[in-house]
C-alpha cells in the first residue's frame, strides 16, 4: 500500500474539497476550459522545473511511495496530478466562498449572481 501514498494524498484532497462542487454548486467543472487555461501555464512551468531538478539530482521521488508510472523526464504521474488537483481544490474553495458570501469578481454574465 505504500506505493499509493502520494496518490492517496491526492485522493484526500479531492474528497476534502470535491463535495463543494455538488453541495455549493461552484460550477468549476462546468467551466473546465477556463480552469485548464488558468492552470496550464503554471503546470508547464513547474513540470519544467521538476524535470530540471530531477535531472540535476536536486530531488527525487521515493519509488516505494509512487505507482511507478512516469511521464517524460522521469516525473511521476502523481506529481503531474498534484499540479492539477491542488489548484482545483483551491479554485473550488474560492468559488464556494464566493457563492456563499455573494461576492462577484466582475466576470459574471449580466443578471447572474455567483
Amino acid at each position: 500500500m505504500e506505493r499509493f501514498a502520494y496518490f492517496g494524498v491526492l485522493v484526500f484532497i479531492v474528497v476534502g474539497s470535491g463535495w463543494l462542487e455538488i453541495v455549493v454548486r461552484t460550477n468549476v467543472l462546468r467551466r473546465w476550459r477556463r480552469f485548464l487555461l488558468s492552470v496550464a501555464p503554471v503546470l508547464a512551468l513547474f513540470l519544467v522545473w521538476d524535470a530540471y531538478a530531477i535531472s540535476a539530482g536536486h530531488w527525487t521521488f521515493d519509488p516505494d511511495r509512487t505507482t511507478g508510472a512516469t511521464v517524460p523526464a522521469s516525473i511521476p504521474l502523481e506529481e503531474v496530478a498534484f499540479f492539477l488537483v491542488v489548484p482545483f481544490a483551491a479554485v473550488l474553495t474560492l468559488e464556494a466562498v464566493r457563492s456563499v458570501r455573494g461576492w462577484s469578481v466582475g466576470d459574471e454574465p449580466p443578471g447572474e449572481q455567483p
